[in-house]
């Protein structure tokens, strides 16, 4: 049997995606309290999903997709995201260390990708000049209309981003980022500044262990700074917002670190929580 690949990439092209509205939010009257979902046919998820488990088992397998992304991909679950920071805070306390947190979300970053910048990145990872066309082809010309209720728009094109509900989304952000984070984990190296990062898709943290917290603070002062200039070079955003510091300290009722000012970083003066509630798990300081 013969399949027409030109033709059902064509097929492919033009989509519908539908807007519906995240949940806990007190007001409904920003873009970004809404998310929009990518529907596609059956046979095109069959294909994707093909195309996508190969691209998992090359660029895990030569390590292009860095060690500490977790999220959404193959044999690193949903649990590694409670499990491993919790390993490394008790990893701490064994050597009587307190274990700092520096919590991260990139704004909008399905619907910003940036489609020449992510060619670029596929061929840095050495893909078959076939994989590179077939991309090229596949990103290109991409239509989609928008389902809002009973509400339906015109067909318009789509020159960036990846659909949140993309078969092939899960690998291709994985990618994107791959590169940030092997540039971030090197440049870091050279500065001697002894950072842990862990990325779970759109939301990533920063884990320094220290005896003391000011010593911390800096090391991931300094580190959010490389990582939001990377971002900027990527065409990424820093949601400054949702910036978050954790001290896991057995110090308990005598614990009081310093603050974390970020405002120099167009941040802000992040605050001391008892409670962390991160992706869905909760940690406690004194745990």
């Amino acid at each position: 049997m013969c399949i027409d690949l030109g033709h059902w990439l064509s097929y492919f092209k033009i989509l519908a995606t539908i807007i519906i509205p995240k949940s806990n939010k007190t007001l409904y009257d920003l873009p970004k309290s809404f998310c929009p979902i990518v529907l596609l046919n059956t046979t095109g998820k069959l294909f994707k999903k093909m195309i996508g488990e190969r691209l998992q088992f090359l660029l895990i397998s030569n390590n292009f997709i860095h060690s500490y992304q977790l999220g959404r991909l193959k044999h690193r679950f949903t649990m590694d995201i409670g499990i491993t920071p919790t390993y490394f805070i008790w990893l701490g306390w064994v050597k009587n260390l307190t274990t700092s947190m520096l919590a991260f979300d990139i704004m909008q970053f399905f619907p910003l990708l940036n489609h020449q910048l992510f060619f670029l990145i596929l061929d840095k990872a050495s893909f078959n000049h076939k994989v590179l066309s077939f991309f090229k082809n596949y990103l290109v010309s991409r239509k989609t209309k928008y389902l809002w209720n009973s509400f339906s728009s015109p067909f318009c094109n789509v020159d960036i981003g990846i659909g949140q509900g993309f078969t092939l989304f899960p690998i291709l952000s994985a990618l994107y980022l791959s590169l940030i984070f092997h540039i971030l984990e090197k440049y870091l190296k050279n500065l001697k500044i002894p950072i842990l990062i862990l990325s779970f898709v759109d939301d990533g943290f920063f884990i320094s262990q220290h005896k003391s917290i000011s010593v911390s603070n800096a090391n991931l002062y300094y580190s959010y700074n490389v990582i939001s200039t990377l971002f900027t070079e990527f065409r990424l955003i820093i949601e400054y917002g949702k910036t978050e510091v954790f001290h896991f300290s057995r110090l308990h009722n005598v614990f009081n670190p310093p603050l974390l000012d970020l405002t120099s970083l167009k941040g802000f003066i992040l605050l001391l929580k008892t409670t962390w509630w991160y992706l869905g798990f909760f940690f406690d300081w004194k745990l």
